[in-house]
């Protein structure tokens, strides 16, 4: 990939999947595996055993990778996916495709 489209932080919602429709905030991206962590969403179970860092042990909830092509940026409250324009200055600016709307920049 060469400039990041979708970056931490970001506003987005989940286009397919089980959890189609669902939105949440951008905690980490993986440009070279083509994944991204989304607060909230493709939460996975994991039964943990008792250990000694752990003592209580029981069922632990995360976030799971998932990839890059099935969330959009979310504007007006629907994914919408990102092109990139020159500004006035001359730097690249992230644009809505549906909307035309910049956003940052």
């Amino acid at each position: 990939m060469s400039a990041a489209k979708i970056k931490k932080g970001d506003a987005v919602i989940v286009r397919s999947g089980k959890d189609k429709g669902r939105s949440g905030t951008v905690l980490q991206v993986m440009p070279k595996e083509g994944k991204v962590l989304v607060s909230g969403v493709n939460v996975m179970t994991r039964h943990r055993k008792a250990s000694q860092t752990n003592p209580q042990g029981g069922i632990e909830r995360r976030e799971a990778p998932m990839a890059i092509s099935k969330i959009g940026i979310a504007v007006d409250g629907k994914p919408s996916r990102v092109r990139f324009e020159t500004g006035k200055d001359g730097a690249k600016v992230r644009v809505a495709v549906k909307s035309g709307e910049k956003i940052d920049g």
